[in-house]
């Protein structure tokens, strides 16, 4: 019989890969607090940590206790109802809570919530509720976004318009992305000056002023850009971002799909900034990585509009929106945030990445080395091979999963100093290694 990977080559279709990729695959056995079990493709098993938080949603860890107990309560109740004309406490719940967390606690405050299902579906939501709103508000041609240049926001097609121009995919589907307007990225956190600051700004502000009358809203990843580069920008463009939105009445979109329920070192990257967006999108670590779901927040006064608009509602509904199981999960993830002890541990994973991490800035093929909260980078010169730098993490005893040309690790929270500083090691010995490889060919 064919190995279960021969038979995944076989029929199966992997994220951002040929229909049989190249690249190495190994096949999962087993998964338990920051650990996996993995068997390649010559048969041997390798036992690893997940640097990658299975695409940063784990935080937790795998096999929690709580959030198992949560879930397997749920089911022995009912585990999917339509959520069209019926409500059930898990989704309540979930508002609720997702509402209480969020910024914004006075004067601009976030009041309604709308269950998706994934990351790239929620910000599909909050790009219609945008030109909805414009729309309610007698602006119809409205239909435009401003975003910043290296953002990622879902592969979705309305999500794809918003991801950066070059990087993205618009190419690939040249007349079906909307042609949406795009600002200059801001200067990096680490480089940015007051006048580097003030002029981006005034870039931004150049081209707000110029096609104000055709845009709905702004929208982008709050201080952190995730898939579009790892990128890290001040807290002081976020506000720049609040303030030009207000002047030209635009909604602000922030996606916080990657970094929200405390990657950042805050509850929210917006809480880094104080700003409060009309809009605000999460998901990925909303269930701690259980089960698939995300959700699009807004302000009352986006609901109210939209709800006395012509058309008299929002103009989406997921069938498997509201899963009890899901929100069942995301409650439980949310009650262990509660507890507060994930700022000590995103502190502790935070230290341990940029302790080591560190020797790589020594190192001829790297460009850069950067930290934010719970999140470690090694920006190399060049593309990434990957699969030598995966490889060679894994037989370090770490999983991780290059993209372009960086190295990078978002460890689940609970990860322990020992823990993170494999991780670390193994990302620097990662980049010698393949770097050697390439000197040597």
């Amino acid at each position: 019989m064919n190995s279960l990977i021969e038979r995944d080559r076989a029929s199966l279709w992997h994220p951002y890969a040929p229909a049989s990729p190249a690249l190495p695959l190994w096949e999962v056995e087993a998964a338990d607090g920051v650990a996996l079990r993995l068997r390649d493709e010559q048969g041997r098993t390798h036992e690893v940590l997940d640097a990658m938080s299975s695409w940063w949603s784990v935080i937790h860890g795998y096999r929690n206790p709580i959030m198992d107990a949560a879930i397997q309560r749920q089911l022995s109740n009912f585990s999917h109802v339509m959520f069209g004309g019926l409500t059930h406490q898990p989704a309540v719940a979930l508002a609720e809570t997702l509402l209480d967390m969020a910024p914004g606690k006075s004067g601009r405050r976030l009041e309604r919530v709308f269950l998706a299902d994934s990351g790239s579906i929620s910000v599909e939501v909050a790009l219609k509720l945008a030109v909805q709103f414009q729309t309610a508000n007698g602006r119809p041609k409205r239909q435009r976004f401003l975003t910043i240049r290296g953002g990622y926001h879902g592969d979705t097609f309305a999500a794809m318009g918003v991801c950066d121009p070059v990087d993205g995919m618009h190419s690939t589907f040249p007349g079906l992305l909307a042609g949406n307007v795009f600002a200059p990225r801001p200067p990096a956190a680490a480089k940015a000056t007051p006048d580097t600051i003030q002029e981006w700004q005034a870039a931004v502000e150049d081209l707000s002023r110029l096609h104000s009358n055709e845009l709905a809203a702004i929208i982008v990843e709050p201080m952190l850009q995730g898939a579009g580069g790892m990128f890290m920008y001040p807290a002081e463009c976020v506000r720049i971002l609040r303030d030009i939105a207000d002047h030209h009445g635009l909604l602000l979109i922030l996606d916080e799909v990657a970094t929200g329920f405390g990657r950042t070192g805050e509850l929210f990257a917006s809480h880094h900034s104080g700003v409060v967006p009309d809009i605000l999108c999460v998901g990925k670590a909303l269930t701690g990585g259980y089960l698939t779901l995300a959700a699009t927040l807004c302000t009352a006064e986006v609901a109210r509009r939209v709800s006395a608009s012509e058309a008299g509602a929002l103009l989406h509904g997921p069938t498997f929106m509201g899963n009890p199981l899901a929100c069942a999960a995301a409650n439980a993830s949310l009650g262990i945030l509660a507890t507060g002890a994930w700022r000590g541990d995103v502190a502790r994973v935070g230290a341990g990445l940029a302790a080591g991490l560190a020797p790589a800035v020594k190192l001829d093929a790297v460009a850069d080395v950067r930290t934010f909260g719970a999140v470690g980078v090694i920006e190399l010169r060049d593309a990434v091979e990957v699969a030598k730098v995966t490889r060679a993490a894994v037989e370090r005893g770490v999983w991780i999963r290059p993209f372009r040309n960086l190295i990078y690790a978002m460890p689940p929270y609970i990860s322990s100093t020992d823990q993170v500083d494999v991780m670390a090691t193994a990302m620097v010995a990662a980049v010698e290694v393949a770097s050697t490889q390439r000197i040597a060919a």
